[in-house]
């Protein structure tokens, strides 16, 4: 029996119910998605193409919310490799957030004061077509080791300041679960950590590996957050809400992340309509990421104005605990800057003039006592902190005790000319 026909035969007997069926049964060819959607000779030559640069991996549960027919079907172009992530797009970047370069130690960034990204894996059980990380995952030549994972928490032990440690990849729900249990344990016995958060898509996309099992051992080592990422009301199925039942129950909070993609979810019914599937299965809508700057995900980019208009559609119409925060993770490592709506129109000393949902201006009258806030003469909070509180960026300007009267971005030309200038006589 040739290794096809086996293959073949082992999807049609084996147990598609277990999460390691799933990942031994993943579609990483032509000839096996033909399988599942109808593909003309032309889609089959720029799949070929896109995967010799960008490879692919779908689970076989994913595969089958595929629309046969349909090639604008949202799963579908999740899933699928296109010849346009072969385009060189506008702005296009191998590592836009510059994770790299705001890493200490190989497999951990840390960008924010009081928290890091942890890398534990760089395979994920399918190959996402809008990821960040498309560099890394599925990169068959380098691997995280045991090794390079200690390195990153030893790293984690000599910084006190951190307290939030995030998991990451490649998606670390696809280590087993001894091997998973070996980073929830070492990074749980650094004192100075309060919080792990594991970012995950497996509910989504292999929702079978939520098992009892699993479930039971992250328990153990609470407090423990789980971000998934559901991009699209038809990802939600019996078996992904069994899976998010389990985690939940648990006593696991979960939140969601979703990217805005052109075509696939770049619609505020769409939106809203995830947002409540969401909170009905007890995951809070955390953040609406504004595609990123990822090479290969152009045709992804929706305009910045496109998430303004479905957070307009959002807030006031629905509950604010199914409205997601809107980011944009800032080029170059600059974080998660939030974009809103603009609802203050005007301000004044006595006033603020801003607008609702509906589009009714109002008016807020400001206290008459306008004197500074000072902390109460008994409050020790920050004489307790182990870290000593220094203001950071914008509440340099706010700090009452500190002089300086602006703030000049690194790079700034404006010292180098009054260097030039002074003591110089001007020709003009």
């Amino acid at each position: 029996m040739n290794a096809k026909i086996l293959s073949l035969k082992l999807k049609e007997t084996g147990d598609r119910s277990d999460w390691r069926w799933q990942m031994q049964h993943r579609l990483q060819s032509v000839e096996e998605l033909s399988q599942y959607i109808d593909l003309t000779d032309d889609e089959k030559k720029d799949i070929h193409k896109a995967c010799d640069v960008f490879p692919m991996a779908i689970t076989p549960y994913y595969a089958s919310l595929m629309n046969k027919k349909d090639p604008w079907c949202p799963i579908r172009m999740q899933c699928i490799p296109d010849h346009r992530e072969l385009i060189e797009g506008h702005g296009d970047m191998d590592d836009p957030l510059y994770e790299d370069s705001n890493s200490p130690v190989p497999g951990l960034t840390h960008r924010y004061p009081d928290r890091v990204l942890l890398l534990v894996t760089k395979e994920c059980s399918m190959y996402c077509r809008h990821c960040t990380r498309k560099r890394k995952v599925g990169d068959q030549n380098t691997c995280i080791t045991d090794r390079d994972i200690d390195r990153g928490i030893a790293y984690i032990k000599d910084h006190p300041e951190i307290r939030d440690v995030l998991l990451s990849g490649g998606d670390p729900l696809i280590l087993s679960s001894a091997r998973l249990e070996r980073v929830l344990r070492k990074v749980r016995e650094v004192p100075h950590v309060q919080v792990i958060r594991i970012g995950t898509r497996t509910p989504v996309v292999m929702p079978q590996r939520i098992t009892d099992e699993l479930v039971r051992m992250i328990k153990k080592y609470h407090p423990v957050w789980i971000n998934t990422h559901f991009n699209h009301p038809r990802e939600f199925t019996p078996d992904s809400k069994r899976a998010l039942a389990k985690l939940a129950d648990a006593g696991i909070p979960l939140g969601n992340q979703t990217v805005l993609l052109r075509g696939v979810n770049d619609c505020p019914i769409i939106i809203k309509k995830l947002g409540h599937l969401l909170v009905k299965n007890r995951v809070r809508p955390y953040y609406l990421y504004q595609c990123d700057l990822s090479r290969g995900i152009e045709h992804f980019r929706t305009p910045v104005a496109k998430g303004i208009e479905i957070m307009e559609a959002l807030i006031g119409h629905t509950s604010g605990f199914s409205v997601p925060s809107y980011v944009v993770d800032a080029p170059g490592g600059g974080g998660k800057i939030p974009v809103l709506p603009n609802y203050q129109l005007s301000i004044t000393n006595t006033k603020t003039v801003l607008r609702n949902y509906e589009g009714v201006i109002c008016v807020y009258e400001e206290p008459q006592n306008d004197a500074n806030t000072v902390c109460p003469p008994t409050c020790t909070i920050c004489k307790k902190l182990r870290v000593k509180h220094e203001p950071i960026g914008l509440q340099k300007l706010f700090d009452p005790k500190n002089r300086m009267i602006s703030l000049v971005p690194e790079g700034n030309t404006r010292k180098a000319r009054y260097t030039i200038h002074k003591g110089k006589a001007h020709d003009c």
